[in-house]
């Protein structure tokens, strides 16, 4: 994979974490305490529905 590739790979997964996690209504607490705030169930919850979000673009 070349390196703009995986760059926009990054980008991609990236909008689709932010956007999972405010449909969570995660996003303020995010904006406060970051990334490392989370507790592992919302990490759980926003790698879960990610996951979902990805096999329904494929047509899994």
């Amino acid at each position: 994979m070349s390196e703009k590739a995986k760059k926009t790979d990054d980008i991609t997964l990236l909008k689709l974490k932010l956007e999972v996690a405010e449909e969570l209504g995660l996003i303020d607490k995010i904006k406060k305490v970051g990334w490392g705030g989370l507790t592992a169930e919302e990490t759980g919850k926003i790698g879960g529905y990610i996951t979902q979000k990805i096999k329904a673009l494929k047509g899994e």
